[in-house]
Parts: C-alpha cells; sequence; structure tokens
C-alpha cells in the first residue's frame, strides 16, 4: 500500500505566494506612507502632532529611568575600579605622574619663552646693540650685590657694559672672564648710574646701599618730584643708554635747610627673580644725552655748588657777626669795671 506524501507547509508562507507573509508587507506599506506623508506636510501636521504627543507622554519615564539607573552606573564604577588589578592601577600612577611632568616642563617652557620675549622686545624697542645671557649664580655675602652670567670675552663681553632685564636696568659689568661675568647690581653700594625723572626731567645720581635700598642723589628741592614717578637712565657719560627704565620713586623727603632731596627708588626688577638678562655691548651716539641735556646737568651741579658755597659764607658770616657782637660786648663790660 503506497503512503502518501504530503509537502511541508511553511509559516513564512502564509498568505503569500512568494513566501514572504502579508503583514510585513503590509508594515512596510504603511512605513513608506507614513515617511512620505511626513516628509510632504513639513514641520507642521497631524504625524507631527501624534509624535510630539508619544515624546511628552514618554519623557518623564525615560527622566525616571535615567535618574534610577544612575547609581547602578556610579556602583559599576566604583565596583570596577575596586577589582582593577595592581599592574592597571599602576600604569595609571605611572600614566599621571608622567603628565605631571609634562605639564611642569611646559609651565617652565612658558615662562623661560615669555622672559625672552621681553627681552627681544626691549633690545627692539630701544634699538640695542645686545647679547643674551643666562644667570648661574648670585652672590652669598652680606656686603656685596652681584650675579654671574654664563657669557664671557669669548662672546664679546667686557667690563662697564651694562645689563638689564626684560623689565629694565639691573646693572653693569664689573668682572669678566673667557665663559662668565661679574655684574654688579644697582643695589650694590658701590654703584652709580646717572640718570633722571621721566616726567619732570630732573637729574640725579642713582646710587646703591649696603642694606640693599636705592636712591636717587643730587636732585635739587627746587625740582619736581613725586611718589609713582619713573626713573630713567639719562645717558650722560656715554654708560647706558639713554632713557631705560630703572624704577619708580617710593618716597621723596626733605630735610630742613638741605638742597637736596633725599629721594628712594623701586627697581624694576628683582635679582632674586633674574633667569635671562640682555648685555648691551655698545651705545650709540643717539642713545647718549644731547649737549643741551650735559650743558643743562653741568648748569645744574655749578647751581648746587654755588648754593653750598653761598649757604656756606653767609654761615660763616653769620659766625663772625657773633663774634664781633661778643666782642663788643667783653669790651664794654671790661670799660664798665
Amino acid at each position: 500500500m503506497a503512503q502518501r506524501f504530503s509537502a511541508p507547509s511553511s509559516s513564512l508562507g502564509r498568505g503569500s505566494s512568494s513566501g514572504v507573509p502579508r503583514s510585513l508587507i503590509v508594515l512596510v506599506v504603511v512605513s513608506l506612507v507614513l515617511c512620505v506623508v511626513g516628509v510632504r506636510e513639513g514641520e507642521s501636521g497631524p504625524l507631527h502632532a501624534v509624535r510630539g504627543l508619544f515624546q511628552a507622554v514618554a519623557t518623564p519615564a525615560r527622566v525616571a529611568g535615567s535618574f534610577a539607573a544612575s547609581p547602578v552606573k556610579g556602583i559599576g564604577n566604583v565596583v570596577g575600579n575596586l577589582t582593577a588589578d595592581q599592574g592597571t592601577l599602576s600604569d595609571l600612577k605611572a600614566e599621571n605622574e608622567s603628565l605631571k611632568a609634562q605639564v611642569a616642563q611646559l609651565t617652565e617652557a612658558q615662562n623661560d619663552a615669555d622672559t625672552l620675549t621681553g627681552l627681544l622686545q626691549l633690545r627692539s624697542t630701544y634699538n640695542l646693540d645686545s647679547t643674551a645671557a643666562t644667570v648661574i649664580s648670585q652672590s652669598t655675602d652680606s656686603w656685596t650685590s652681584t650675579i654671574t652670567i654664563d657669557k664671557g670675552t669669548t662672546s664679546g663681553i667686557a667690563v662697564g657694559m651694562p645689563v638689564t632685564s626684560s623689565a629694565g636696568v639691573i646693572g653693569q659689568v664689573s668682572e669678566v672672564g673667557p665663559t662668565s661675568a661679574t655684574v654688579r647690581l644697582i643695589t650694590d653700594e658701590s654703584s652709580g648710574v646717572s640718570a633722571m625723572v621721566q616726567s619732570s626731567r630732573a637729574q640725579g645720581q642713582l646710587v646703591g646701599s649696603a642694606d640693599g635700598s636705592v636712591r636717587l642723589t643730587l636732585v635739587r628741592t627746587d625740582q619736581q618730584v613725586s611718589v609713582g614717578d619713573m626713573v630713567i637712565t639719562s645717558g650722560l657719560g656715554g654708560a647706558y643708554p639713554k632713557g631705560l627704565p630703572i624704577g619708580t620713586v617710593s618716597n621723596v623727603t626733605r630735610s630742613n635747610g638741605s638742597l637736596y632731596y633725599d629721594v628712594t627708588v623701586e627697581p624694576l626688577s628683582s635679582a632674586s627673580a633674574l633667569e635671562n638678562v640682555l648685555v648691551i655691548t655698545s651705545v650709540s651716539a643717539d642713545q647718549q644725552a644731547t649737549a643741551d641735556e650735559a650743558q643743562a646737568a653741568n648748569a645744574q651741579d655749578r647751581t648746587s655748588g654755588t648754593s653750598a658755597q653761598t649757604g656756606a659764607a653767609t654761615d660763616a658770616s653769620a659766625t663772625d657777626a657773633d663774634a664781633t657782637d661778643a666782642a663788643q660786648t667783653d669790651s664794654s663790660a671790661d670799660s664798665g669795671n
């Protein structure tokens, strides 16, 4: 007896001769229709309204789900950190130390770049013939104020050359060797710089002192000096170029009967912060004081000298008069006796 075999039925082919479910075809057609209608209706229309409604309804549920999942994520991160192996922690620590070192190097490089940029700007502003140098040491005793730089005769450095920082004048080369030089700072008591008050052009001599303070001397009391005034090089003598900044007036006093002010100056540069400096290798004629300025300075000295002599002569005359009066008084007393 022959056994009948029937072809296996497929659920995929149910309702479709091609084997594709009828429901899938309907969903695809509906999706395409909705896409076309949504594109054609633009930003406003019933489909966009329905979508906005569904988003508004679903938003609280999504926020609540995110809030509920946050502690779980945090706990997962903590557990992950706690369960990290020792090798991973060591790698992270090494990477952290490396990043810190890189930050320190970049910060130092930026500071050096800023300092060198300031030196270049100073050289360009005042048209200076100069050589850059690095400070390698500072004086350690209490009776001198000097620094040592890493340039010497092989780099064209000579005794007497002025030295500046990016802020202004700091001193003058006092000793020089083949590869290094000593710079006497303006705070040293043996230092002297021809200077003037920038605003009033009052001439004077900038000198250091044993306690590290800086004073502007020989400024007559008939000239204008105020706290905050800028003090610059005058260019007299030809050692320093004219107009370089030195410091600001921090105090002005006048003693009774004195012909000069007692002016204290705060330098623009601090010796403790010096790292890179500029050595001025030559001073041109147009960077020195003019003949009129030199003549005015000489006239100021002569006027001061004359005033001092006049004061001394007046004091001597007063003394002689007192002596004459005393003698006359004594003679009268003797005649009475």
